[in-house]
């Protein structure tokens, strides 16, 4: 009986131990979830993906080094079933670093439905990303056109100053994806039907 008691004892530690690392483990998950966005933003970083945003006030306090100049060359796609044009006014700007510069995008769409369009930027060399400043940009929203609408959408930016020397040339692309609620294009293709 004694031996019965010991082996419950042991049992029961044993299950107080596995508990204790469960609950650790939930603890981890649960901190990792909270940690998933800054970490998300670290990698960004590092990898240049997205370029950054940077308020007014920093935009306007940079100073402009006129001398020396950097190409940005703009590249436009669109993901396949998106039914849109999607392209740059201008296929590349000159601009100094540290100067404000505006650029128009053209999208029209071309269905026969109400379509929200996605533009995800990339910039590329990716170290680049770093430099490039996004102050406002149709890539921070969603863009809703009608069937057959076209739309001018406007980008603003600069290059920081602080952009080394050997990078004379960036390339700014966008691609436009359909993020469309199904079930709007269906209620859509339903009321065009009546």
């Amino acid at each position: 009986m004694s031996d019965n008691v010991e082996g419950n004892q042991a049992l029961n530690i044993k299950n107080k131990r596995l508990v204790a690392k469960l609950f650790g483990a939930i603890v981890l998950m649960f901190g990792f979830g909270f940690a998933l966005v800054p970490l998300y933003d670290v990698f960004c970083e590092i990898t240049g993906i997205n370029g950054r945003l940077v308020n007014n006030n920093q935009a306007q306090s940079t100073l402009v080094d006129k001398s020396r100049t950097v190409r940005l060359q703009f590249t436009t796609s669109v993901a396949p079933g998106m039914p849109w044009q999607f392209k740059p006014h201008v296929n590349y700007v000159d601009v100094h670093p540290g100067e404000s510069k505006v650029v128009k995008f053209l999208a029209s769409n071309q269905s026969d439905a109400n379509i929200t369009g996605q533009a995800i930027p990339s910039v590329s060399p990716g170290v680049a990303s770093l430099y490039l400043n996004k102050t406002e940009c149709f890539c921070f929203q969603q863009q809703i056109l009608k069937s057959g609408e076209s739309v001018d959408m406007g980008l603003v930016f600069f290059v920081s100053t602080e952009i080394p020397a050997d990078i004379k040339t960036l390339t700014l692309s966008y691609t436009l994806f359909n993020v469309t609620d199904p079930d709007s294009v269906q209620a859509v293709d339903l009321q065009a039907a009546l």
